[in-house]
Order: C-alpha cells, then structure tokens, then sequence
C-alpha cells in the first residue's frame, strides 16, 4: 500500500477528549473516528488491525473445536420475556419497535438466541457436546461511554456457548475456552491471568475474568508473580483430553489472583512478600458455566442415553476485540505512539523514501517494495513528500514493527537502514540483505 494513495488522517495534536494512552493514540493515528456518544468508525488502519485480531480469535475458537456462526443484531424481545431478563436488564438495552409495533431490541448478548436455536434442531446428546460463536456488534446504552472503544456503547465481541449433557461435561467445555483464552492473548502479544470472578448463585470455581497488566489499567489487581512466567499452551495441545485440560487449569488456578472485586487480604498478605504482585489491570475476556440458568426456563432439553430429557448445562465465553486494540496499546506503547505486536500489526513493515523523486531512492524503495509484497509481506511505502521529520514521526505513531530507511547517501552505497520499532535499534545492511532479513 502507497502512503500516498492511503487514507490515513494523522493528528498533530493530542484531542482534548481522549482521557487515556489509548483513545489518545488510537484517534492520532487515525484509526477511529467518534461518530456520536460512544459510537465509533473504524477507519482503514484501525479496521486492519481489528481484522487480524478477529483472525487469531476464530483461529484460537476452531482449534479448540468451537463452530462459528452468525446471529442478527436485532433481537425479538419474545426470546429475552422467556428467559424471564428483558424486564430486569434495565437501561443499558436499547428497545425498540418495528412497524408492526412488535417490541425489539439491539442486542447485548446473545444467550437467548443461541439457546433458541440450540432447541430447534438439537434433540439427542448424541450431538453434543457443541459450542457455536459468533463474533458480531453488539449495544450496551452506558450511562457513561468513555475511553474511546474501550468502554463505548456500540462494541464488537466474539462470544461463544457451549452445550453438555452434564455439569461434568461443561466443566471440560469450560476448560477448553480456559486454554484456548490462555493461547488468544498470548498470540496478541499479552499476558493475561485468570481471575476468579463471582459465579453468582451457581457457585464453583468456573468463572474468570482475563486480566493483562497495564499501568493505566481500570482496576487494581492482586497476584502471585510467577503467572507472568507460566509457559503457555502448545499449538498441539489435545482439546479431547480431559486430564491434560484439567492440568492445564489447575496450574493456572493454582496460585493466588484476584480483582480488587474479589480481594482477599489475608490471602494476599500469606504469599511471601517478594512474589506478591499489585498492578492495574485491564479485563479482556470473561469466561462462564452458568448451568441450566437459560435451557431450563427455555426448555432447551436432549434425550440423554437413559431415554429420559434432561436440561443442557451450558457456558458463555466473551472476548471483546474493539476492546482488544486499545487494551494491547495501553499494554504496548511508548512516548512516541504505538508499539504492535507483529501479529496484530497494520503492515509487517514500513518503507521510508526520504527523498521521493530522486531516482536513486525511488528505484530502491519500488525494489524493496516489490520483493516484500511479492514474499507476502504486508507493507506500506512512504511515497510522499513530507519532511523527513513527519516520515519519522507517522511511522513511529502507528507502531509499524520494522522500518526500512532509504535515504540518499545510503542508497549511493547500496544500502538502508532498518529500525525496529520497538527496541530502537538500528542496522545498516545493503538493499538485498534488508529484504532477506524481512523475507526469512
């Protein structure tokens, strides 16, 4: 992509709106743009990285045998009168009519609806265990949106339900999100700790919230510091094996994290003070086993293998990706704008001309240009004729992992200059060597 035919609307200035590193960063670097309270475009920068957090999100999903799906934005309030929650969520949901005058609403979730389809077509617990996801706009009315889309009104989020015959089987469905979170977050370049969140009056151990550290983080968290050193997951990790998950989740539960929601000092205070942790934190998913709380009332039953109808037990699994982005810039940025983890960043790389219009440059810059996008690389050329300064200072804002330098008495030799975003550091090698250190 040539910078000179992209959209990309840089701010000079810091916008007076933006209370935090992210929603500050995320508007300079022209990434979102506020269309009313709350409510936000995702322009093309934004949208890519967005798009590649989607992707490892619903890699993550498939790998452990969730199967995606797409339910509507707009619901029947039929559904949520039967679950017995339309009267009782309160202002946060947006009801309408349609000219039917038939009552709607824009959805906040989705249980309702998946339970609703669930009980169409699923009759025997020979077809299941199922969990179905979905990643789809949602809209909470908050009485006060804020921090750009890490607290908006419109929001996007991947959530995902699973179905079982049994509490036993929904515990193994649970622990396959746990692992499957534990591998999302850490692909997006975060590390994130489970916390025990309230199960409300379900009880139990099968609810958590998945927290990374961040120094501007909403909330304060409590932890033993070795979570930051866990090894995570494998890729082959057997999502079938019922003892291999449990041990995965026992470790990762097996030391002491809380929010301060559900701090317990004495706790806390019993963990050696140079292995207890303190830090803000930032909640980027939610985990659940919430029983027969929806398939009861909604009469969501199987056949089980004793002829008789039993109630399905079921969990929801929420990540939020439009809350992603910002929360992986406030983990990730520095004084002179983001620092993307290359997984999730816009373009692999960026190639600085310095001198556009000089034909020495330009040829380079069209070579090294050419080779990338050739080798499947995701690059964007600075083409244009901006001031050296401005080049540097784009590039470094939108956090593009490496950047290719071709100035004039560089290319006279045959060679550029390669930074890496994130270190700083700088490497002067010839034009081919730039592109195989990209390439390989």
């Amino acid at each position: 992509m040539r910078l000179s035919r992209y959209f990309l609307p840089i701010l000079k200035e810091n916008p007076k709106e933006a209370e935090i590193v992210s929603h500050r960063l995320m508007l300079r670097a022209g990434m979102i743009r506020q269309q009313s309270q709350g409510i936000y475009s995702w322009l093309p920068l934004g949208k890519r990285v967005l798009d590649k957090v989607n992707n490892i999100i619903r890699e993550e999903q498939n790998r452990a045998g969730a199967i995606e799906l797409s339910m509507p934005t707009l619901q029947s309030a039929e559904l949520w009168q039967e679950s017995g929650r339309y009267d009782a969520y309160g202002k946060e949901m947006l009801r309408i009519k349609d000219r039917q005058d038939r009552p709607m609403l824009y959805g906040p979730t989705n249980e309702e609806m998946v339970t609703d389809i669930f009980r169409a077509y699923v009759k025997s617990y020979k077809d299941l265990p199922l969990n179905l996801y979905h990643i789809q706009l949602k809209f909470r009315d908050e009485i006060r949106p804020r921090f750009g889309t890490m607290r908006s009104r419109e929001f996007m989020m991947k959530d995902a339900y699973s179905f079982d015959l049994t509490k036993e089987g929904a515990i193994h469905s649970y622990n396959k999100m746990f692992v499957a979170y534990l591998r999302t977050f850490d692909r997006l370049g975060l590390r994130a700790i489970p916390m025990r969140a309230d199960t409300g009056p379900i009880g139990g151990n099968h609810s958590h919230e998945l927290i990374i550290l961040a120094d501007t983080g909403e909330s304060e968290v409590f932890c033993h510091k070795d979570f930051v050193n866990f090894d995570i997951p494998e890729a082959d990790t057997d999502f079938d094996s019922v003892k291999g998950l449990e041990s995965v989740f026992d470790k990762w539960t097996s030391l002491y994290a809380a929010t301060s929601e559900m701090h317990d000092e004495a706790a806390f205070d019993a963990i050696p003070e140079g292995e207890r942790l303190s830090a803000r934190g930032i909640e980027v998913g939610h985990i659940f086993y919430f029983g027969t709380k929806y398939s009861e009332p909604m009469g969501a039953k199987v056949q089980g293998p004793d002829g008789k109808e039993h109630n399905v037990h079921m969990g929801s699994y929420g990540i939020g990706p439009t809350r992603l982005v910002p929360a992986i810039i406030e983990a990730s940025h520095d004084e002179n704008g983001i620092i993307w983890p290359a997984s999730v960043a816009p373009f692999d790389a960026i190639v600085i001309n310095m001198k556009a219009g000089d034909a020495a440059c330009d040829s380079a810059c069209e070579k090294i240009y050419a080779a990338l996008s050739k080798g499947g690389k995701d690059v964007l050329y600075d083409d244009t004729d901006d001031r050296a300064g401005t080049k540097f200072a784009t590039a470094d804002l939108i956090g593009v992992p490496v950047q290719i330098i071709a100035g004039p008495r560089a290319v006279a030799n045959g060679e550029v200059e390669v930074k890496d975003r994130k270190t700083g550091a700088r490497e002067t090698m010839t034009i081919d060597a730039a592109i195989n250190k990209l390439l390989g």
